[in-house]
């Protein structure tokens, strides 16, 4: 049981960052830096582009973090009584289906700053 919790906790991480970091992107958008933040060559074209885009990026992983914290709880406990490997491998499994929203928010993102902006980063 003390496995299951451990796993337990590392499986909410990433959705958990996911809602953190969501909210600072969509509420206190970072200035465009080289350091962190939602960076493509796209959204780096200027501010208004970065700002769209971290915005953007930032709602969309409140949204998937939410869905995945709900849905790594619900798994998890399907396998709550179950071995430590029937567990370890449940949470080896839930953290790389984690993984696919986490990167699969570029293309909706850069989908929208191609459908606002042109490709030298001035509104549509």
């Amino acid at each position: 049981m003390k496995n299951w919790f451990i796993m337990l906790g590392i499986d909410i991480l990433i959705p958990l960052l996911m809602l953190i970091l969501g909210w600072l992107l969509a509420h206190k958008t970072p200035r465009k830096n080289a350091i962190y933040g939602y960076r493509t060559s796209m959204s780096m074209k200027n501010n208004d582009t970065w700002v769209f885009a971290n915005r953007y990026c930032g709602k969309l992983w409140i949204k998937c973090g939410l869905i995945l914290l709900f849905i790594s709880v619900i798994l998890m406990l399907t396998v709550i009584k179950a071995s430590s490997d029937t567990v370890d491998i449940m949470a080896t499994i839930i953290c790389l289906i984690q993984l696919i929203p986490l990167v699969g928010t570029i293309y909706p993102v850069e989908k929208a700053l191609k459908n606002n902006f042109d490709e030298k980063g001035n509104r549509k």
